[in-house]
């Protein structure tokens, strides 16, 4: 499971918004590699996906928030929260990764 705290909740919520996406549009979460320590978390919208029509991927639902993962990503995400700040420390979202073994200085990239 993916854990999504109150303030990245509402973020979401304001970028869906702003964005003019229904709640049938799901948060995509996702690791790719690069970055400094090998991987790197990726967050969009998809609008387009369907979970009856695709049972590869993993979704969750937190509140109105919907989620979809792929398999290869869970395995690097699993236990993980996504957090948002907006103070002077960097203004953004964090990932709080259990699994990562090192991250990098401004915390954007991890490796396990």
């Amino acid at each position: 499971m993916i854990i999504i705290s109150p303030n990245a909740l509402n973020r979401i919520e304001q970028i869906r918004s702003e964005q003019h996406l229904d709640n049938k549009a799901y948060l995509r979460v996702g690791v790719v590699g690069g970055g400094c320590s090998g991987l790197t978390y990726e967050l969009d919208f998809d609008a387009n996906f369907n979970p009856d029509e695709d049972k590869t991927q993993k979704t969750f639902e937190v509140g109105e928030t919907r989620l979809v993962v792929d398999m290869r990503s869970f395995l690097y995400l699993a236990g993980t929260e996504l957090d948002y700040s907006d103070g002077l420390q960097g203004k953004g979202f964090h990932f709080k990764n259990p699994n990562a073994s090192r991250t990098c200085s401004c915390g954007e990239s991890f490796s396990v």
